[in-house]
This record gives structure tokens, C-alpha cells and sequence, in this order.
């Protein structure tokens, strides 16, 4: 019924345009444990009103199904500031018609009134004990994008077999219920909720208990710039420098409201680097400020920048910024625990494509590293379970510049992300130490982490099968290579197989996955490489690094034995000349 794609399909169908049209209706977006992500427009293959209808019917007759209470409990519902002229779609419309949904059920919904960072759903979720939480929002993606993104009772993003059992009533449920369009019934509705003041309120309450140094935070000379890239992040940071007595970093004017057609940026994702940060570069240098601190669009990333003695800027990759918050947290930690004994029963988690700089902290200072499945729904879950048994998580982080520091959101969280950041470098300033400097120290103490990551791009899946077939069929059938180029292969996990070289029973401990390819390869020369998918671009990633123990301090020679594995892995295993990928361009 929405007017915008009834007139496309309309148009379409009088062009006779059989093409687009099978495009638009031939496939139903699939429901995966991310939810949805797709470009806004009409068809079952975008994101428009009638596929959020349809998935939120499914995704409530799901939760009928696994919860007595969910009539007495409900569930928080959330958006960014995505909009798509042409379809008439945005995220605030498409959040709506959810709580619609559910409220012609009886079931009580919490909307927010306005956009707000992605991690206040989660937060919202375990804060008033809810069966259930939906964000609409496509992150980091390009602005025609939208994303549906879902999470359990327990806080954290779905995992297997929910995103299966909500796909299947997805497919049952598709004709839309009586009044599912009018989403201004909601309005007189007694269900309906705003949790938008308490949230603010108490979500900054909570993010404090990680501040340790409110009288440095009041003193320091160090200034921030900040930016939201067109996002929702502007307010949340702002807030959270006051909840940490810290003065409000300098906002980057042009990206500090919210955009849904970022005017300012090619791509809106801080991930990509210096080009998303031109305008916080030059605002930095006029007023004086060393540190930069960009949230994707959902303000549930951080990537952070600092200015050299050079003049250079160096952007962190996610990995040394993991690094410098693992420390941190960690350090914290130590000094407000005096019982010796507590440390048994601390944790921190990252992802299997991460740096591994955690797990040498963990074995020098005694605490307890694991990892997980690349993703946070793997690491909120965990956390959880952990958290249930009376641990502490004290920290989780994933390459892609995701990181919880706080337990009270069991997601990434941009937000707290940045004002802890914040409050270490302005400790740090009061030793005379820069970021970077930081940085070197850890990896002094600790062992050098060197890592670089990047991705091709490639839309024919056939291909991408057909590349990671060759892998595992190298020297004939049901072979892995056994080196690559001039390095030796010592050990090989694939998760989506189930394989495990280095395990008696060659069985990975890890869980597998067929509907994902990744491979991780380990070397002689105590490097590692994972090759991988991406669940939501159409990208082969890959992740390397190489540990050096504590005291191997030449730090040019590890960077180039990776780089030279890096090349090497390019070559052999990507081959991208022969399988036409696309090279990342920066």
C-alpha cells in the first residue's frame, strides 16, 4: 500500500521490464542471525514497508512461540536516520510499522521517539528484562541500504537456530494482518512505550562505573575532536564526555547532524580510513585538538586518529586500538581489585580474526583469553554465559573496530568506546605519553602484534565458491596447500568444513558454518591468515598477523616478513587476476 513502490512495480509492469522486475520479486531477502540488509525499493528482494511487515509478523509469531510472557514483557524497537526518497522508505517509517505489528497483538513495545546508537537496543533489552529487540539500521552501509537487526532476550544479536526458526514463520506469516499499515493506531495505544529519557539517563549512569579518573577527565588540557559521519552519534558522545567530566570534543560541523544521503563521505564507514576523516583532519588542526574520535553512522564503531611529533596523522587499525583498550580496562581493573585472588575469575574475548594480543596480555597477567566466531553476536553470547556463571568480562573487540567495553551493553558500543578512549589518553597525557607511545609499550611488554587486512571485491558467488574449492582441493582432491609461495603451511582450520589440523581428532572446537566460507592458515614462521567471507558485502576478506614474543623488537623486519606473506597469500590463494576481484581502493 505504500504509494512510492506501487507506482515503481506499476511502471515497471507497463515497460514490460521482465528484468528488473525479476530482480526486484525473484528472491525474498534471507533472514540470517544479522537479520536483514538490503537496499531500500520495492520488491521482496528490498527493504520497503510490506518485507517489514512481513518479517516483523514472522519474527512475533516466533517469539509467541518461545515466550508465555512476552504479552506482559515486549520488546524495544529502535532507529537510525536512514531515509530513501524514491521508495519512501526510512527507518523511522520501517520501525514504526513494526511496533504495529506487534502492538495488534497486545504485545507492550518500547519505541523510541527518536534515532538514537544501536547499542541503547541491547542496553534497553537487559535493562527492562524485554523478550526481544529490534534496531532499524544498515550501519555503516551505503545510504540506499537499510538493515532489520535483531536480539534476544538475553541482550545480545541472535545465533543459529533463531535466525532459522524466524525466517521459517517469516515465509508462513506473509500475507499482512488487518490494519498492519496503519501505524497511527499506535499512537492512542495503551502498549505503547518511550523509553527515550529513562535510556538517556540511565544508560550514562552505568557507562560511569568505567570511569576511574574523573579528577584528570576535569583537568586535562588534551582536546578531541569528534565526528558522527552524517550518523546519530553527536548527542551520545557529547553526554557521554559530561557523564566522565571531560569538556565536549569539537564536533565536526558539516558531519555532525544527521544525513541520510552523506553529502561529505563516498563511503560512511570510519573502517575505510583517512578519506572519511579529511574534514575532522582539518578541523583538528584548527583548533588545536591531537586526538580524533569517528563513529560509524549506528555509533556502535569507533575508529580513533592521532597526531604524530611529525605532523602525520595515524589512524588506528582496530587491532591496536583493542590493544590500547585491553591494557587499559585491564589496568584499571588491577588497580581497583587488591584481592589477588579475583583475577581467576576475569575474562576477555575477541573474535577469531583478530589480533591475538589479548591472549599474551591474559597469560602474563593471569586472567582468562578466549575466542570466538568473527561477529558479536558470538562474543555478546558468550559474555553472557559467562557473566551468568559469576565472571567478569571485562572487555571483547573485533578487528572491525567494534568494542564492549562495558558490561551493562552486550554489543559493540561506539559511545562508551569513545569516552573511554577519551579518559586513557588524557591519563596518559599526564605521563607525558601519547596514544602511540602507549601503544609501542604494550607491545614492548607484551610481544609485537604485527597485523594487516584488507578484502577484494567480488559479485559472482560462483567464483568465491570456486576459489575456496581450489583451497581445498590443492595437490589433488580433499588437500590443502602446503605452503604458499616460500612460506610453510603448519597448520589449517576451516570452519566451514568442520576441519581442524592441529585438534586429535582433526574436529574444530569453534562452531562451523556451511553457509559461510573461511579458512584459517597457520605458518612456521608464527604467522596467521584467515580467509573469509563477509556476511553482509559482497567481499573476501582476509586478516594476517604475526606474533613476535616479548623482546624480539625489530619491528621493520616483522613488517616486512608480513608483508611478504601478505603478497605471497594474494598470489597464490586469491589468484585475483585470473578470478578478476576487485582490489580494496583506498
Amino acid at each position: 500500500q505504500n504509494p512510492k513502490t506501487y507506482a515503481i512495480v506499476k511502471q515497471l509492469l507497463a515497460e514490460g521490464n521482465a528484468g528488473e522486475l525479476q530482480k526486484y520479486f525473484g528472491s525474498r531477502m534471507e533472514f540470517g542471525t544479522a537479520g536483514l540488509r538490503a537496499a531500500m525499493g520495492a520488491g521482496i528482494s528490498h527493504m520497503n514497508d510490506l518485507t517489514i511487515i512481513q518479517t516483523t509478523q514472522g519474527f512475533c509469531r516466533y517469539l509467541e512461540k518461545n515466550f508465555s510472557d512476552l504479552k506482559k514483557r515486549g520488546v524495544v524497537i529502535g532507529f537510525d536516520a536512514r531515509a530513501h526518497l524514491s521508495s519512501g522508505g526510512s527507518s523511522k517509517r520501517f520501525a514504526r510499522l513494526a511496533a504495529n505489528t506487534f502492538i495488534s497483538q497486545g504485545v507492550p513495545v518500547y519505541l523510541f521517539s527518536d534515532i538514537i546508537p544501536t547499542p541503547f537496543v541491547p542496553y534497553t533489552v537487559t535493562h527492562l528484562k524485554l523478550c526481544a529487540g529490534v534496531m532499524v539500521t544498515a550501519s555503516h552501509n551505503p545510504k540506499q541500504d537499510n538493515g532489520y537487526k535483531v536480539y534476544w532476550e538475553n541482550g545480545a544479536q541472535i545465533i543459529s537456530p533463531h535466525d532459522k526458526g524466524i525466517s521459517q514463520a517469516i515465509e508462513e506469516n506473509q500475507e499482512p494482518w488487518p490494519q498492519a499499515w496503519d501505524d497511527k493506531l499506535i499512537d492512542s495505544s495503551p502498549l505503547l512505550h518511550d523509553p527515550y529519557a529513562m535510556v538517556n539517563k540511565e544508560y550514562f549512569k552505568d557507562i560511569q562505573k568505567q570511569c576511574f579518573y574523573r579528577n584528570i577527565n576535569k583537568e586535562t588540557n588534551l582536546k578531541f575532536v569528534h565526528t558522527s559521519v552524517h550518523g546519530v552519534g553527536h548527542k551520545f558522545v557529547q553526554l557521554a564526555f559530561k557523564a566522565f567530566d571531560l569538556s565536549p570534543p569539537f564536533a565536526v560541523p558539516e558531519q555532525k547532524d544527521p544525513d541520510p544521503d552523506f553529502p561529505t563521505v563516498k563511503y560512511p564507514n570510519p573502517e575505510e580510513g583517512k578519506g572519511v576523516l579529511t574534514l575532522s583532519f582539518a578541523l583538528a588542526e584548527k583548533d588545536g585538538a591531537r586526538i580524533i574520535l569517528a563513529n560509524d553512522p549506528d555509533a556502535d564503531r569507533l575508529a580513533v586518529a592521532e597526531k604524530q611529533e611529525s605532523g602525520e596523522w595515524k589512524v588506528f587499525s582496530g587491532n591496536e586500538l583493542g590493544a590500547l583498550l585491553g591494557w587499559w580496562i585491564f589496568t584499571c581493573w588491577k588497580n581497583n581489585n587488591r584481592d589477588t585472588r579475583a583475577i581467576k575469575d576475569v575474562y576477555m574475548l575477541s573474535s577469531t580474526v583478530s589480533s591475538k594480543i589479548l591472549r599474551a596480555i591474559a597469560l602474563k597477567e593471569g586472567f582468562h583469553f578466549e575466542e570466538t566466531l568473527t561477529g558479536f553476536k558470538w562474543m555478546g553470547n558468550r559474555a553472557k554465559q559467562l557473566m551468568d556463571q559469576g565472571k567478569a568480562v571485562l572487555f571483547a573487540f573485533e578487528e572491525a573496530i567494534g568494542y564492549m567495553c562495558c558490561p551493562a551493553v552486550l554489543d559493540k558500543d561506539g559511545v562508551s568506546a569513545a569516552v573511554i578512549t577519551a579518559e586513557m589518553a588524557s591519563f596518559l597525557a599526564t605521563r607525558n605519553l601519547s596514544l602511540t607511545q602507549q601503544l609501542k609499550a604494550v607491545y614492548d611488554e607484551y610481544g609485537f602484534h604485527i597485523t594487516k587486512a584488507s578484502y577484494f571485491i567480488c559479485h559472482d558467488p560462483k567464483v568465491i565458491q570456486q576459489l575456496f574449492d581450489n583451497l581445498r582441493n590443492f595437490d589433488g582432491k580433499n588437500t590443502y596447500p602446503k605452503s604458499c609461495g616460500r612460506f610453510k603451511v603448519s597448520g589449517i582450520r576451516d570452519l566451514t568444513t568442520g576441519y581442524d589440523s592441529s585438534q586429535p581428532d582433526q574436529k574444530a572446537i569453534l562452531p562451523t558454518s556451511k553457509s559461510s566460507q573461511m579458512i584459517t592458515f597457520t605458518f612456521a614462521n608464527g604467522g596467521v591468515a584467515t580467509m573469509r567471507t563477509s556476511g553482509t558485502e559482497p567481499k573476501i576478506k582476509y586478516y594476517s598477523e604475526l606474533c613476535a614474543p616479548p623482546g624480539n623488537s625489530d619491528v621493520e623486519q616483522l613488517k616486512k616478513e608480513l608483508d611478504e606473506l601478505v603478497n605471497a597469500l594474494e598470489k597464490h590463494f586469491f589468484q585475483p587476476e585470473k578470478n578478476k576481484l576487485q582490489r580494496k581502493t583506498e
